[in-house]
């Protein structure tokens, strides 16, 4: 059967809550020897949206380049998406961290290193944009839930590159908390603090978010 499909070239194309399914998938398949064949069947069912039904219709060597070019597109390291919609609304980038709440920040830190809770972190960093002025934006303020429901349909590229830019962000402070230390003899004194700095909770843990990208 030849295969007529859909397929994402675009990590933008790749809803969040599919790329759940599918870490899911890989997870309670990863000790099964045996499993090749029905994670690729199901990666056409969950990103093409072929039916387990018609995938064992196909060729084998038809699937290998479906499964090929898809995963080449969960590959890709996008720069940061400051906006995208999600319907009729357009959701931006918290444009100003420094400006973010205790709130904003807790639920961040309690959500952003877990994939099943990932959309919650998305509703933190991502508002619907109230006002906007060619390149410039105003987003709502944080309202908690409100917008869970949205979130999970949240571009994979929006997504990603968020996480991109927070784990960068980590590297380049911890660089630059080493250098300042360095250059005031304090390393030695400081290690256990600048260990802290760097793998401690919240928005510091980048090796969390290096394992998770």
């Amino acid at each position: 059967m030849k295969i007529k499909l859909n397929v994402p070239t675009e990590l933008g194309e790749i809803k969040l809550s599919d790329y759940v399914k599918y870490l899911k998938v890989l997870e309670v398949n990863q000790d099964d020897d045996y499993s090749d064949v029905f994670v690729h069947q199901k990666i056409l069912d969950i990103f093409c949206g072929v039916p387990l039904i018609e995938a064992v219709e196909y060729k084998m060597s038809d699937v290998r380049k479906v499964v090929g070019t898809i995963t080449d597109t969960l590959n890709q390291k996008p720069e940061l998406v400051k906006t995208f919609k999600l319907g009729d609304t357009e959701f931006g980038f918290i444009p100003k961290l420094d400006d973010m709440t205790f709130g904003e920040y807790v639920d961040l830190d309690s959500n952003l290193g877990s994939w099943d809770n990932m959309y919650k972190a998305m509703a933190v960093l991502y508002r619907p944009v109230k006002q906007k002025i060619k390149d410039k934006y105003l987003i709502e303020d944080y309202k908690g839930d409100l917008y869970y429901d949205a979130m999970i349909h949240t571009p994979m590229d929006a997504v990603v590159s968020s996480m991109l830019f927070f784990y960068n962000l980590g590297k380049e402070l911890s660089i630059a908390m080493t250098k300042y230390l360095e250059e005031e003899n304090l390393l030695e004194d400081s290690v256990l603090n600048q260990t802290s700095l760097i793998n401690g909770d919240g928005i510091n843990q980048y090796k969390h978010l290096a394992d998770l990208i």
